[in-house]
């Protein structure tokens, strides 16, 4: 059986990065994007999108099904996008909305970026937000979800001045941070290492188990990426 996945979120930090690692692990990978990839290959078929508003016409079009695993690192920030709506619609709604279309199309397996420190009571816009994605999606009744918890992400931040001034202290501190602290930044693409080899677990459990693998909402937090992306010398 071929391996099919369909990704939104591709052209951002860590969607970068997992772009390039999933089109390596799947026979067929669907990115769906407002701007055109930097890398792309074979197995990736590239569908552009001028409005998340009309995802629903390009899902419909693809041919996702329970053979399709399904992933987002859709994100904003507020200053970015410019008011508490519009981050709103984006962190929450699109991504929402996506994984109600996959679901609907009979998709299984979800895999959610998302952030640390995550609380539906929060003060914080940003955290209340994300808390409220998570819920959402896990409402939906996907027989695996997986929700990646990172702390800062290291990478070049578009936009972003603050994560970047942030990184810049943290490379003069991370000598003295060790991994095993919760809070240690983390790269991009130990993220995407992180998300893509839970895909491939998940893969090879199912290739053994067949339907037997209980349904489950599995939390990722930043610590557990680190250890399982931790290189061994």
């Amino acid at each position: 059986m071929q391996r099919k996945a369909i990704v939104i979120g591709a052209t951002g930090l860590v969607g970068q990065h997992l772009v390039k690692q999933l089109s390596e692990i799947y026979d067929t990978l669907i990115v769906i994007a407002r701007r055109p990839l930097r890398y792309i290959n074979a197995s990736i078929h590239f569908y552009q999108v001028n409005d998340f508003e009309n995802l629903s016409e390009i899902c419909t079009s693809v041919g996702a099904d329970h053979n399709t695993d399904a992933f987002s690192c859709l994100g904003t920030t507020r200053k970015l996008a410019g008011s508490d709506e519009t981050f709103r619609k984006v962190d929450h709604d699109y991504n929402v909305n996506f994984a109600t279309l996959c679901r609907n199309k009979g998709v299984e397996n979800f895999f959610l970026l998302s952030a640390m420190n995550n609380d539906i009571n929060s003060r914080f816009l940003y955290n209340r937000v994300k808390a409220e994605t998570e819920q959402s999606i896990i409402d939906l009744g996907f027989k695996q979800l997986y929700i990646f918890r990172p702390s800062l992400l290291l990478g070049k931040h578009k936009g972003r001045t603050l994560e970047n001034m942030s990184q810049n202290i943290f490379k003069v501190l991370s000598p003295l941070v060790p991994e095993s602290l919760s809070i240690h930044p983390i790269s991009a693409k130990r993220v995407a290492s992180a998300m893509t080899m839970s895909a491939n677990d998940l893969y090879e459990r199912r290739k053994y188990q067949a339907d037997n693998v209980p349904n489950a909402v599995s939390i990722i937090e930043n610590k557990q990426m680190l250890a399982m992306t931790r290189v061994k010398h």
